[in-house]
Formats: structure tokens, sequence, C-alpha cells
């Protein structure tokens, strides 16, 4: 039976954190992920973990913490923000290539300039080819679920993992969860057994040495192996925490896609107005459906080609742009996902929305809706490229 609570998504995270009682905590203050490591080293404080918990004078230096720890044995966490996850980058790198499963707390926000600290998925999307997992949550039960399964999945493939939420959207904003028992979270995760570590007596090795080209590529082959096979094992985890708590996830979601004919796809919070919007639609006898990307990496190419092979049109919206003059992240991926499988009947266009807070309403949803409303009647997709409630 689970503990029914009222939490900010920070607050949420902080706990499962404490729950699982990592070995090291390296962590660094930005907004509005601040809270996330403020939350923690009470816990530390009061005794309530065991966790070593190290205060830095950088991000850079927070994941250095984090991948020296983990490659000594030990489980290692940090959260970020913003300039701060921007600041990590060439750690982010070093983690993955070490086959180290650090575990990121990321509140998503806006990159300067212009300053901005409100949300959209600049930080996150601008390290999507880091070899990181990156798991992506709509509420704040999802960003507490998340982090809960993020050390099962990573730990299993060798990869560090990056639980995603929408900075102030749901990082501050409170709302009903359900938190599991302690006992059954520690149960579920389980205890980290590393094969290969630093500190092992019987087995004296390096991390992070130089790789002549006569390695290199070999060494990337396997990690791109690992991020083929996490899919396998998000699935799995998924499944297992849903029979522990009735919660069940996979790499996406499928909301009233079943008879749609037009869809949406996207990310994070948004999905919750995505969701409002549909229901209202579907009341007039609309068939349109939502789905949303839980994990962004790995990307879940067969997943998206099924939801959307049926539709006649959909739009994929992305709160970043890649700024190439021709479309977002998701929406590059998303229509490579439908090419590789062979798919060409849906018309696709992708929307730039969001962009340092911007708020995305209901009404704005309907609008994208309306959109592929005249691109099923006339058959013409129009400009694939477009900003959502913008002044141009």
């Amino acid at each position: 039976m689970g503990i029914r609570e009222r939490l900010s998504g920070n607050e949420a995270v902080a706990y499962a954190m404490k729950q699982i009682n990592p070995d090291v905590m390296g962590a660094y203050p930005i907004t509005p992920s601040t809270e996330i490591p403020q939350y923690f080293s009470a816990y530390v404080d009061n005794g309530e973990v065991d966790t070593e918990f190290i205060a830095v004078e950088s991000e850079h230096s927070a994941m250095s913490t984090c991948i020296g720890a983990e490659a000594a044995g030990a489980r290692a966490i940090s959260a970020t923000s913003s300039c701060g996850l921007c600041y990590m980058t060439e750690m982010l790198y070093v983690a993955a290539s070490s086959r180290l499963p650090i575990t990121l707390a990321v509140c998503c926000r806006a990159l300067s300039g212009p300053i901005n600290i409100h949300n959209d998925h600049s930080d996150a999307m601008g390290v999507r080819d880091a070899g990181w997992i990156m798991l992506f949550a709509e509420t704040n039960q999802e960003a507490y679920d998340n982090y809960l399964q993020a050390m099962r999945i990573g730990e299993a493939v060798g990869l560090p993992v990056m639980v995603c939420q929408d900075g102030f959207i749901t990082s501050h904003a409170i709302e009903n969860i359900e938190l599991e028992e302690t006992d059954k979270v520690k149960k579920f995760v389980g205890q980290y057994k590393p094969q290969h570590y630093l500190l092992n007596k019987d087995e004296p090795m390096a991390v992070g040495a130089f790789g002549m080209p006569a390695y290199y590529m070999e060494a990337k082959r396997q990690q791109a192996q690992a991020m083929i096979d996490a899919k396998d094992v998000i699935r799995k985890v998924g499944k297992e925490f849903g029979e522990m708590t009735g919660r069940t996830y996979g790499l996406v979601e499928n909301f009233m896609m079943d008879d749609a004919e037009e869809a949406i796809v996207l990310i994070g919070s948004s999905a919750g107005t995505a969701k409002e919007a549909i229901r209202q639609l579907r009341e007039q006898g609309r068939k349109v459906g939502l789905v949303k990307i839980r994990s962004f990496r790995p990307f879940p190419s067969e997943e998206l080609a099924e939801s959307l092979k049926n539709v006649k049109a959909f739009a994929v919206m992305d709160k970043d742009d890649s700024f190439n003059a021709h479309c977002g992240p998701i929406f590059a991926e998303t229509s490579a996902a439908l090419y590789a499988a062979g798919i060409s009947a849906p018309k696709g266009i992708n929307y730039i929305y969001g962009l340092g807070g911007r708020d995305v309403r209901v009404d704005s949803i309907k609008h994208v809706f309306s959109q592929l409303d005249k691109i099923v009647e006339t058959g013409k997709t129009g400009e694939t490229y477009r900003y959502l409630e913008v002044r141009e």
C-alpha cells in the first residue's frame, strides 16, 4: 500500500534518493534544481542516509566527483539544470564512455541568452548525444517513479541515466503523489555490485585510459550496443515497477491512439495539457491522440512508428530548437524512425513551442490540431518548420 503525500517534483526526487541511500552525492546549486541537493543534504545532516555529501565549486567538479566515486565502486548521484548541465558536458561524455551508471536529476531550464531561468528543453537536448539514457517525466509522480527505476536500468547496461523533469512546472509545483515504502524501494533497486571497479584489489585496472585508433571505435560500438540493449531493460524494469506499484512504464505512452487519425508527439509536462485538449476534442467527435515520449535516449523508434502508422497527419512539438533552419530534435528523430520503418503515409509537421517558459495552453494544443485538420482536408503539408504562438 503506497503512502499518499503532497510534494513538489524536487522533494519527490530527493525523497527517492533518500530511500535508495546512495554512497556519494557531488552537487553544486543552480536554479531550479538547487532544492534537490538542499533537501538531500538535510537527510545527510540528520543521519537519515549514509551518503557522503561533497559540496564542490562547480558542476564540472560535481560530475567529476561522481565519476571518481562510481569508478571506485560506489553509487553516485547529482542534480543540475540549464547552464550547469552545459558546464558538466565534458564530464558527461567521460561518464558515459567509461560506462559508469551515475544517476543525474535534471530540472530542464532554458539556456542563455537572453538570460532566462524558465522551462524549456534546451539544456537536456544540448547534451542528447553524450551517451546518457534520458527519461522524461510529465508529472511529479513520474519524476519520482523514474528515479526509482533509473539505477536498475543504468546498472544493468553500464550507462549513466538522466532523470529529467520540467523546471518550475513540476520541480516546484506541489501535486498529490504516492510514495512507496522504503523497504520495497530498497528491494526493488537492489544493491550495486559492479563487475569492475578501482578498489578491487584482485583486479588492478585503469579508468579513462587513452584510446588509440586501434581501439576507440570498438569502445564506441560497445557503448552504442549498451544503448540498444537499454530498450529491453527499460521495458522490463517498467513492467516490474508496475507489478509493485500499479504504475507500469515503457518507452512511450499512447493516449487515445487506438483510432486516432491525427496525433501530436511531445515530451514532458505539456503532455498533461495535451491530454485535456484531446479529451475536449474527443467529446466533439474528433479522432485525435497523443504519443508521449518517456525515453528520449534510447529513442523509441519502433514504438513511434507503430503508434503513428495509421494516422493521417501528426505534429511533433519540440520545446527546443536545433537552429538548423529545418526542425527541432524530436521531429528529426521521429521522421527518421518513420523512414526506417518504411512508413510514408502520415504527413508530419513540427512546432517549436514554449521556449523560455512561454505558456502552452489547452487552446494552444487545439490550434495545432486545427492545422492538422487543414492538412488532412487539403492533402498539403505546407511549411513543416513552424513556431507556435510567437510574435513574428
